[in-house]
């Protein structure tokens, strides 16, 4: 993959989410719904080879870039994600305790409202279901210090396909021309377009 070669950048999805429950840890791009996720795989993800996924993470201050991508047995819907972070402590979790691997599985992140949850849920305020009003207009949080007016949480659930990483680096911005893939996403999502608003 050279650095000017016409590669199809993605960044249409949410985020990335971090699981650590498995033998390997777990990166997944999230997004709004399943049906998106699934065609992603399906056109994309699927035909990658799993020796081939390399994931960059190029860190610039308190963001990260994060980019993935593949050699592909059908390179007619080949696309690569990148997005744009902010850095979190999952970020950091996942940093230190990858150790040189991971699964790759896409996943869909959607929210929740008081009545689609369980009562155990927390909202994101950090409190309780049961530590919210009752009322159907009101569902504020009943601690005092805390100011949250609705209770919200999230869910994500995965798809079940996973395909393994084993390239993965973390990188700051400067080491990037030694990469093919670091190289081609900031050439293509940064400097080119720096150089076209300064025109």
């Amino acid at each position: 993959m050279s650095s000017d070669s016409p590669v199809s950048w993605f960044d249409d999805f949410l985020g990335v989410g971090y699981r650590y429950y498995e033998i390997r840890m777990t990166v997944t791009p999230l997004f709004p719904d399943l049906k998106k996720a699934q065609i992603f795989w399906r056109e994309t993800v699927h035909w990658w080879n799993d020796h081939s996924i390399k994931i960059r993470f190029v860190e610039t201050g308190d963001t990260y870039w994060f980019i993935m991508g593949a050699e592909s047995r059908h390179t007619k819907n080949n696309r690569f994600f990148f997005k744009v972070l902010p850095k979190s402590p999952h970020y950091e979790r996942f940093k230190k305790g990858h150790q040189g691997s991971a699964y790759l599985r896409l996943g869909t992140h959607s929210k929740k409202f008081k009545e689609d949850v369980k009562d155990d849920a927390k909202c994101n305020c950090g409190h309780l279901k049961e530590d919210h009003e009752e009322g159907e207009d009101d569902d504020s949080c009943l601690y005092e210090a805390c100011d949250c007016k609705k209770f919200e949480t999230f869910q994500i659930n995965l798809l079940k396909k996973k395909k393994t990483i084993t390239d993965i680096k973390f990188l700051d911005e400067t080491e990037i021309k030694d990469d093919a893939l670091a190289w081609n996403c900031f050439s293509v999502n940064k400097y080119n377009k720096e150089r076209k608003s300064d025109k």
